[in-house]
């Protein structure tokens, strides 16, 4: 009966480790908020599937910290245990999202450390984003029950720490034997197999999981040339749909665009469903003031602040830490777009109903005046007379000239009914009038 209960016992840990598993994630170059949700994905999958661990390897020179602090509390946060694979460096963010996991494997002539939170040219920023840089590296590092003082010594060389360095002008920038003398690191090993076997899953099945396309496609969408031609095809689709009667394919796809920035914001933590609200908000506030509110005021005035209010935000993520490099970010982008929303539109304005491919969308011939849709001689003779708006003009309406009702459009100007107005040109059916 023993020689039974043995043989069982023994085939039953034959099972156990035959049927483990670990899941194996990429972090690697930029840090950005696009691998946050890819992070998240993986340590979902493995909690899912009773995973033994998750394996991260790491290899990246650091990015956005609104990003590694997203990937820091979803790795704190996991139910499965996480091991930081430190193939050649983890710096700045990096050792911050190296830090989060329980444990920490680097291989030989790696490093990790410098998380000095430095501005886009590479300056220093304040004692306040440097505080905030300590207390995060402090508490990943207690939590995991590391060394604070070395912790902090990687964000702050003020921070001097007597058995590593002696000198208070240099940040702290562990190597491989470094980081394992000082209980930085687990242990250091040539490859992931050598990994296993430091672990005891030598025989472990391992699931690679890589970004699928929905999580490519965000980060694409996020990058900044892309996110700011989303909004410039957006406001030029906007700005055309409201100058054209009905709705057509610039609204749509100034509408898709506009979606596709928020949305891809919304995904990534950085726009909320607030920023949204106020954009739509503004938008609505503006089209009132065009088409329901004579001459231009408080509505419009409001609707555009708050149109740029809502973009403004939803290039920003988190607020509980001001990241005024963020924020210059943000609004150099949003100005170049602007500026180049502006030129696109004039030229538009000034250059398209002159191209030939836009002349091959209008009639350009004449019909026959039988076939009932020939404008009549007399229209063209209109040009330079006077008349009166029967109707708000916005841009278009009725107007009374020599005597007759005729349906006219303005250039893009408001104009109150009873105004006097003179025809400044016909362009095949459509009668353009100006105020006078």
């Amino acid at each position: 009966m023993k020689k039974l209960l043995l043989i069982l016992l023994i085939l039953f840990s034959f099972i156990n480790i035959s049927a483990q598993k670990i899941y194996y994630g990429n972090i690697e170059g930029e840090i950005d908020l696009g691998i946050a949700p890819y992070v998240k994905r993986v340590i979902s999958e493995a909690e899912k599937n009773n995973a033994n661990a998750v394996v991260f390897r790491i290899n990246t020179f650091g990015g956005r910290i609104d990003a590694a602090t997203q990937i820091k509390d979803a790795i704190l946060n996991s139910k499965v245990k996480t091991i930081a694979f430190v193939d050649k460096r983890a710096i700045s963010a990096g050792a911050l999202i190296a830090l989060s996991c329980e444990k920490i494997v680097m291989v030989p002539g790696a490093s990790m450390g410098a998380t000095t939170v430095v501005d886009v040219s590479g300056q220093k920023q304040s004692e306040k984003y440097q505080s905030y840089m300590r207390s995060e590296m402090r508490s990943t590092a207690e939590k995991n029950g590391r060394r604070t003082d070395i912790a902090q010594g990687m964000v702050d060389e003020s921070i001097v720490v007597p058995d590593l360095q002696d000198d208070s002008t240099k940040l702290i920038t562990l190597t491989s034997e470094e980081a394992l003398k000082y209980k930085m690191a687990d242990t250091v090993v040539a490859s992931f197999e050598e990994l296993k076997k430091a672990f005891g899953y030598n025989n472990a099945e391992v699931i690679n999981v890589t970004s699928n396309w929905a999580e490519d496609l965000v980060r694409f969408l996020n990058n900044p040339i892309v996110s700011s031609l989303l909004i410039m095809l957006g406001l030029i689709g906007l700005y055309t749909e409201i100058k054209t009667p009905g709705w057509g394919l610039p609204g749509t796809l100034g509408i898709v665009c506009l979606a596709l920035f928020f949305g891809s914001g919304y995904i990534l933590q950085i726009a909320s469903i607030i920023e949204i609200l106020i954009f739509a908000l503004g938008v609505i506030l503006l089209l009132v003031e065009i088409f329901v509110i004579p001459g231009f005021g408080i509505f419009g005035i409001i609707g555009i602040i708050l149109m740029i209010a809502g973009l403004f935000l939803g290039l920003l993520s988190d607020f509980s830490f001001v990241d005024w490099n963020l924020i210059s970010y943000a609004i150099i982008q949003l100005a170049i777009t602007f500026i180049g929303t502006g030129i696109i539109i004039l030229a538009l304005i000034k250059y398209l109903p002159k191209a030939s491919m836009f002349n091959k969308l209008i009639l350009q011939e004449s019909v026959k005046e039988k076939s009932g849709y020939a404008l009549k001689e007399k229209f063209v003779n209109l040009i330079g007379k006077e008349g009166i708006a029967l109707t708000d003009l916005r841009p278009a309406g009725t107007a009374l000239i020599d005597g007759e009702r005729i349906d006219v459009v303005t250039e893009g100007d408001f104009i109150t009914n009873n105004s006097v107005i003179i025809v400044k040109k016909v362009e095949g059916s459509k009668i353009v009038v100006g105020k006078k």
